[in-house]
């Protein structure tokens, strides 16, 4: 993924979670595929984790959640939203609990979750 986007500074290095639910999430070819339903933040460093993900016309049909590591979502100021490489394919293949929308993954999970994006990408 080019990085000519996102190495230019924004106007204000920080932005409120608010404003992230909600923008979305470009392929790595800048078609929109979803949106950022919500972020998950870890308690005792601050850091974003991981984002949980609606994708709707990525997968096609229904809107299906993903989360997806924090790390592989990067903004990109000319579409003002977020790129990744992440593929339908790998969506598709993705750990079972990633899936899900109403609950925080286990520190197990995590790790699941993060060796398996960090294989393919």
């Amino acid at each position: 993924m080019s990085d000519a986007h996102t190495t230019s500074a924004p106007s204000h290095p920080f932005i409120e979670s608010s404003r992230v639910e909600g923008t979305a999430v470009y392929d790595a070819n800048g078609k929109q595929i979803g949106t950022i339903k919500r972020l998950v933040i870890e308690k005792v460093n601050g850091n974003v984790a991981y984002a949980v993900t609606s994708f709707s016309k990525f997968i096609g049909g229904n809107s299906d959640s993903h989360t997806i590591p924090w790390k592989y979502l990067h903004y990109d100021l000319a579409l003002q939203g977020y790129r990744t490489n992440i593929t339908e394919e790998q969506l598709h293949n993705a750990p079972e609990f990633s899936r899900r929308d109403d609950h925080l993954i286990s520190g197990h999970e995590w790790e699941l979750l993060a060796e398996y994006y960090a294989g393919p990408l």
